[in-house]
């Protein structure tokens, strides 16, 4: 129980983290201060990652945060709340089908007043991997095709949707959509996605030792 009560404060505490950088970020792509305060904030903010830097994970050490009876990826980049570069997309299921939801700020803007199009890839590929998982496996994306429709707008809540179409061995083929919470009928963004799941072989290849714990 100690263990679980300490992971629970450090989720919260680097959800906590992940939010106040996006607000950072947030400020820092839609300020027009002068060149002197930016120098100023700057120094401020290099300031805070020696004691960031005082313990550290390297490639291929999981984050402690993700661990626990119910693990979850708290940095992932696209739905991890304690990653500051993740909108973050929240993430349901629902009769199968995977629902995320998020808004994009002036850091993801691609055009003016709109996403930038791989930001939507990053939100398609991440719902089409939550779609394959719900068959009970966790697999890789090895092929991804979009059409992009039209512009997805800033500042305007997204519905994210992804579903599996075939199943067929390790292979798992899926579709998803990008559209607005108001208008969800309208697609601004579709996508194709095939997913696999790595022979044993190869995710001792790719992930070591983590490949044989997950066994």
């Amino acid at each position: 129980m100690a263990v679980e009560d300490d992971l629970a404060q450090r989720r919260r505490a680097a959800r906590e983290l992940g939010a106040a950088l996006r607000e950072l970020t947030g400020a820092a792509v839609a300020t027009e201060v002068d060149a002197a305060t930016l120098t100023e904030i700057a120094e401020q903010v290099r300031a805070l990652v020696p004691p960031l830097d005082a313990a550290r994970r390297e490639r291929g050490e999981p984050a402690a945060v993700d661990g626990g009876q119910r693990a979850r990826r708290m940095y992932n980049p696209a739905s991890g709340p304690g990653n500051p570069i993740a909108p973050p997309m929240e993430v349901e299921i629902v009769d199968g089908t995977a629902i995320g939801r998020c808004t994009l700020g002036l850091t993801y803007e691609g055009p003016p007043s709109y996403g930038h199009g791989g930001i939507s890839a990053l939100l398609l590929d991440q719902i089409l991997g939550h779609a394959h998982s719900t068959r009970g496996k966790h697999g890789m994306t090895i092929k991804l095709d979009l059409r992009y429709r039209r512009p997805v707008p800033l500042e305007t809540p997204l519905r994210v949707v992804g579903q599996v179409v075939r199943v067929a061995g390790r292979w798992t083929e899926s579709v998803a959509t990008i559209s607005t919470e108001e208008d969800p009928e309208t697609v601004l963004v579709e996508a194709e996605g095939v997913f696999v799941v790595p022979s044993a072989e190869q995710a001792e290849r790719l992930f070591g030792e983590l490949a044989r714990l997950a066994r």
